[in-house]
């Protein structure tokens, strides 16, 4: 009877490492306490793990927003500072720790956190987002090729030589989500193909 409680009150959590080994580890440590379900989908919480806010990562994070849209706990080794911040909390981080300083209880207590709908910046962190919205928002410009972020990390992905799965995968999308993309892209600007579509945004400076 208790145990039946404890798993409909456990906060689900979505787990995104950037090696193994942290996956492991996170995954591990949360299996073994009742307040957290591991899941995969209906997810509550998202714990993203990485060595630094890269761009691979900040890919990613758009396409969780994109297809999961849950709050995320970011764990790096580097702490983000200044226009990553801002992109970190427009991917819906609402808690930035340093992965190799930051304790199980105080993971936990993030987690909690953020499943109650709330956030813990650091005071660098949170320094940057007060100076950001104290200026006056301006609309942000679109870039001159017409391609959105999300369409310009895509086709970067292509021009590489990645196939669809190979780009969903480094995304965290689907690989339907990545076909939907170079479609709509295609049909807006007139464009035959991917290639056709890699090729604009080459001569159009978007990649």
């Amino acid at each position: 009877m208790n145990g039946t409680a404890v798993h409909e009150t456990a906060v689900r959590v979505l787990i995104r490492a950037s090696d193994p080994l942290t996956d492991n580890g996170i995954r591990s440590w949360l299996q073994a306490r009742p307040e957290f379900s591991v899941v995969t989908d209906e997810v509550d919480v998202i714990i993203v793990a990485a060595e630094l806010l890269s761009v691979e990562v900040t890919s990613a994070l758009r396409g969780l927003k994109a297809t999961v849209d849950a709050p995320v706990v970011l764990l790096v080794d580097e702490q983000a500072a200044g226009s990553a911040v801002l992109t970190a909390v427009e991917c819906n981080v609402v808690a930035l720790l340093n992965r190799e300083r930051t304790s199980s209880e105080q993971l936990a207590a993030a987690v909690l956190t953020a499943s109650r709908g709330g956030g813990i910046l650091p005071p660098a962190a949170l320094g940057t987002l007060l100076s950001h919205f104290r200026r006056p928002i301006e609309p942000r410009p679109k870039h001159s090729s017409g391609l959105t972020q999300r369409e310009i990390d895509v086709l970067q992905l292509l021009a590489e030589g990645l196939d669809t799965a190979e780009t969903a995968e480094k995304i965290n999308f689907s690989e339907r989500a990545v076909k939907k993309v170079i479609h709509d892209l295609s049909q807006r600007l007139e464009l035959r193909n991917r290639t056709h579509a890699v090729a604009y945004a080459l001569r159009n400076g978007a990649i």
